[in-house]
């Protein structure tokens, strides 16, 4: 009898509606319980390895992705709230930020280009149509910020969530052994870079190394995300 109960009971719980709140923090912490255990190996971000723990378990339980997404728009709106505590760090380091932010905005005026440039001359030698290449070029911003400039140039907002994160990770996980091999020590320089190209899953990567890269992490993160939203659509409508 216990045995016909705990299947049902599960069937139960992968049916509710928030089904996917208890399995993501789940896959979060054990991420968090291996990049410890690793002694925090870069390659073993808590990210990373969260999101293989939830893609391997709707997979295996055969869960269509759409409603485990569902079943976490909280969190997705918690997300963007928590994102007002990248508040304490840039408070904290605001005279960093006033000594270094003629510098800082020259470098985002260039990277911005060339980020999204890259993105799509890599895409274009491929073959890539159109739309495809105007998933990519918002890649390197925060994704709510590209999930609307992508929607606003004509190209696939879905797509463009999954370049955003790729980036992220990419970024999350090689930036470190990067600094590393150019002998690149200065926070100003590591934030700089890791908000600008990474967004937001480099920046909790930045926040870890120390509270100065963190900050202007967050700040490059959210300068690029505006600087990128304003002037893009106007670049592809000249384009195009």
């Amino acid at each position: 009898m216990m045995s016909e109960y705990i299947p049902q009971t599960l069937s139960d719980f992968l049916h509710s509606p928030f089904f996917g709140i208890p399995l993501t923090i789940l896959a979060y912490q054990s991420g968090v319980f291996l990049y410890s255990w690793s002694r925090a190996n870069t390659l073993l971000q808590p990210v990373v390895t969260g999101i293989i723990f939830v893609m391997m378990s709707i997979t295996l339980l055969n869960i269509p992705y759409s409603r485990y997404f569902e079943s976490v728009e909280i969190i997705h709106f918690l997300l963007s709230t928590a994102t007002v505590a990248l508040a304490i760090p840039l408070y904290n380091n605001l005279h960093h930020i006033k000594a270094n932010i003629w510098p800082l905005l020259l470098t985002l005026a260039i990277s911005g280009i060339i980020a999204s440039a890259s993105a799509v001359f890599i895409a274009w030698s491929f073959g890539a149509s159109i739309e495809v290449m105007l998933s990519l070029a918002p890649k390197s911003i925060t994704t709510p910020f590209a999930i609307a400039v992508s929607e606003s140039i004509g190209g696939y907002s879905s797509l463009t969530a999954g370049f955003v994160i790729f980036t992220g990770v990419v970024v999350a996980v090689s930036a470190t052994p990067i600094f590393k091999w150019l002998n690149i020590n200065d926070p100003v320089i590591q934030g700089s870079a890791m908000g600008m190209i990474g967004h937001g899953i480099a920046t909790a990567r930045a926040l870890e190394l120390n509270n100065k890269t963190g900050a202007f992490s967050a700040l490059s993160m959210g300068l690029m995300g505006l600087y990128t939203s304003i002037f893009l659509p106007y670049v592809v409508r000249f384009f195009l």
